[in-house]
C-alpha cells in the first residue's frame, strides 16, 4: 500500500470532525473522496498529506510512519514523496511556468540542469511546451492548473493529494484535467487521492469514498 491511515480522529474545540477514519490506497490507484461541505474531506486530506496532524490515529506513506517524523524530517519527506494540487494554483506570479515547476526540485537540492530538464519534459507532456516562459498572469486557468500538476510531479512523488482541483475551472478545462489525471495514472502509474464535488471526476476514479458522519463510507 502507498497510503494507510487508521483510526484518524480530529476535533476543533468541541466539534469532532473526524471520528475514526480508515483508508488504504494502492499504487497507481485513483481514489476520490466526496461528501457535503463541512463534512471534513479537506481536513482529512491535509492530515493524510502531512499538512496537519491528527489528534489520534496513524498515517503511513510507503511504510513510513509520518506522524513520528520530527518537523525537519517531515518537511523533507513531504517534499520528496508527496505532491499537492489545490483548487487555487498557488503559483508564484513573478516566476515563469518552468521556474514554478522547478521550485520543489530546487528545494530538494537536485542539480539545476536535471530539474530544468524534467520540468520541460513534464510541461511538454501536459501540452504546455509553448508556455515555458509565460508567467501565471499570462496563462488561462486551465493552463495554470496544469503547471501546478507539473510542479506536483517534479520530484516523482509516491502520491498526489488534490483538493478540489477542478473547483476553479470551467467545464472544458475540467474535462482536460480529468483526462490528464487518467493519463498520468495509466502512463506513469501515479497514485491520486482527490477531494472533489465534481461528479464526473469522482466517477472517473477507481474508488469513490463518501465522507459521512465523520467516517468514510
Amino acid at each position: 500500500m502507498v497510503l494507510e491511515a487508521q483510526n484518524i480522529h480530529k476535533s476543533f474545540g468541541k466539534l469532532e470532525i473526524l471520528k475514526g477514519v480508515n483508508v488504504a490506497v494502492s499504487q497507481g490507484e485513483i481514489v476520490s473522496i466526496v461528501g457535503k461541505s463541512g463534512a471534513g474531506k479537506s481536513t482529512l486530506l491535509h492530515i493524510l498529506g502531512t499538512l496537519d496532524d491528527a489528534d489520534l490515529g496513524g498515517v503511513r506513506i510507503n511504510d513510513t510512519d509520518v506522524r513520528r517524523l520530527p518537523p525537519k524530517k517531515l518537511a523533507a519527506f513531504r517534499n520528496q514523496h508527496i505532491g499537492f494540487v489545490f483548487q487555487f494554483h498557488h503559483l508564484l506570479p513573478e516566476f515563469t511556468a518552468e521556474e514554478n515547476v522547478c521550485i520543489p526540485g530546487f528545494i530538494r537540492k537536485k542539480p539545476e540542469r536535471e530539474v530544468r530538464k524534467r520540468a520541460v519534459e513534464l510541461l511538454d507532456f501536459l501540452g504546455l511546451a509553448d508556455r515555458l516562459t509565460h508567467k501565471p498572469g499570462e496563462l488561462s486557468g486551465g493552463e495554470q492548473q496544469r503547471v501546478s500538476v507539473a510542479r506536483a510531479l517534479i520530484n516523482q512523488p509516491d502520491i498526489i493529494f488534490a483538493d478540489e482541483p477542478t473547483g476553479n475551472l470551467d467545464s472544458a478545462a475540467s474535462q482536460d484535467l480529468h483526462q490528464l489525471i487518467r493519463r498520468l495514472r495509466d502512463e506513469y502509474g501515479q497514485t491520486f487521492v482527490i477531494v472533489t464535488h465534481n461528479k464526473e471526476l469522482a466517477e472517473l476514479s477507481d474508488r469513490c469514498l463518501e465522507m459521512r458522519d465523520g467516517v468514510l463510507a
